[in-house]
């Protein structure tokens, strides 16, 4: 074989990212149309598929075809007479009515994430956000928090998206030296209900804006662990947070500019009794700030949707903790391209 040829340099790699908006586009139109819950409970013809979702005859095949061959969506025979289903993947997290379910942040990035990245080029020029600020309208949390079945939504989506973090955290890490935590921002719950529900000598609570208070009430209840987790409304701006043995904060760190993540790890470590832990999960850059895209990527994001938020390194975190008296921190590797950082009081 020719060593020149197979050591060639090719454009695949350029191609595929560089045109990846078409995949990503097809795969995110199909989770805002509902697809893949229609398709949940049996197999669907192409032509049943049309009727569920009001769409046109001339690209129905070749929408369903391009997500059979990007690994969403299984199908038997061809056209006219094919069954489409969906894939394993698909099936567990892009069906609503699972709770496995993670489409709420993908419909979100459909419906506004996606024209906003159009202006990144702006963004980077400006500094400025790209998302509905631009145009006057109201930044992404109030937004979110102003309206309940959107807030529904986004909580359930971010919960899905992080389950598999909390799931590792709960399982993984060893809590047998603590007895309580209190997750920061805790949304709809979900970081506390796997915690105690595998550590059961774990009392949590879940601290955040009231609207929320609800919605994990709700996810508690329905778990039955209302005995071991309590919903306590407050703002983490404003209040003093809740003591406990353990601090978490799951993506709340990189919504924000340098004072205030300064501020919250600090509050964090008053709350805190003398070996206490503050754990943080996030899309942790590496150090070298040359392996996870994803990080990288969700930093750009802030900067789309966000005056001052971006993400960091492990590094940058050890020094942020170490200034506010932290004695030292650790890195744990979750589900890629997620870790925690644990600071020790």
């Amino acid at each position: 074989m020719d060593r020149e040829n197979t050591n060639q340099v090719t454009p695949s790699k350029i191609m595929q990212i560089g045109m990846g908006f078409w995949a990503s586009k097809t795969l995110l139109t199909a989770v805002n149309m509902g697809l893949f819950t229609h398709l949940a409970n049996n197999p669907l013809t192409a032509e049943a598929i049309q009727k569920k979702l009001g769409l046109h005859k001339r690209s129905l095949f070749d929408f369903l075809d391009t997500l059979v061959a990007l690994g969403f969506l299984k199908r038997t025979e061809i056209k006219e007479t094919a069954l489409y289903s969906n894939s394993e993947d698909a099936d567990m997290f892009l069906d609503k009515n699972k709770l496995s379910y993670i489409g709420g942040i993908l419909e979100m990035s459909n419906n506004r994430l996606y024209p906003f990245w159009n202006d990144l080029e702006t963004c980077l020029k400006t500094g400025k956000p790209q998302n509905e600020t631009k145009h006057g309208g109201q930044p992404i949390f109030e937004a979110l928090y102003s309206n309940e079945d959107t807030l529904k939504e986004f909580i359930h989506g971010m919960g899905g998206v992080q389950a598999g973090n909390f799931m590792k955290l709960a399982r993984e890490f060893d809590f047998s030296k603590h007895k309580t935590l209190c997750d920061i921002g805790g949304s709809g719950g979900n970081l506390s209900i796997h915690v105690a529900k595998h550590n059961p000598h774990i009392k949590c609570i879940s601290f955040d804006l009231p609207p929320v208070g609800s919605i994990a009430e709700e996810n508690i209840k329905m778990m039955g662990l209302n005995d071991r987790i309590d919903v306590v409304s407050g703002d983490f701006f404003k209040d003093d947070f809740p003591k406990a043995d353990i601090i978490t904060m799951g993506n709340i760190l990189h919504d924000w500019g340098m004072e205030d993540k300064l501020m919250l790890i600090k509050k964090a470590y008053d709350a805190l009794p003398k070996g206490g832990l503050f754990i943080v999960i996030e899309n942790i850059i590496d150090d070298e700030r040359n392996k996870n895209a994803f990080g990288l990527m969700m930093s750009l994001n802030m900067a789309i949707e966000t005056d001052k938020g971006f993400d960091f390194t492990a590094s940058d975190f050890n020094q942020w903790a170490l200034s506010v008296g932290f004695s030292e921190t650790n890195i744990m590797p979750l589900t890629e391209p997620s870790s925690a950082i644990i600071a020790t009081k």
